[in-house]
């Protein structure tokens, strides 16, 4: 859902490992989610990062684990994710981070909004 032309207009690209089997696989091994597992993964893409999640607030606990341990440090946070468990704790704990971040509070999201959210930020820089 996110443009694609807009992110040509930046030489930006957008990335999401959550389909990749070996992210299922290290998620099995270690006995966690894919969402978490993508966080991980995430660490190892160079260059300016923003992380965007909408379903999952596993993927927000990791990053926030991550963060702290200084294994990434994204410019900005789109943490949106939808549901019940876990996941007002989880976008409170971004909050709390120091990161740059856009938070829907509550229990409200999903990833058509995280794609909204990256699509207005995207158009505001391309369509002056």
């Amino acid at each position: 859902g996110i443009s694609q032309v807009a992110l040509k207009k930046l030489n930006c690209q957008k990335m999401c490992f959550m389909a990749d089997p070996d992210i299922a696989a290290q998620a099995k091994t270690a006995g966690t989610t894919r969402a978490s597992a993508c966080m991980d993964r995430a660490c190892k893409v160079k260059g300016p990062v923003i992380i965007a999640v909408g379903n999952a607030p596993t993927a927000l606990l990791r990053l926030d684990e991550l963060v702290r341990a200084e294994k990434i440090q994204p410019v900005l946070v789109i943490g949106v994710p939808v549901g019940f468990v876990n996941v007002v704790q989880a976008k409170e704990v971004i909050i709390k981070t120091g990161v740059p971040y856009i938070i829907a509070v509550g229990r409200k999201g999903g990833s058509n909004i995280a794609a909204a959210i990256c699509n207005a930020l995207l158009y505001t820089l391309t369509r002056k």
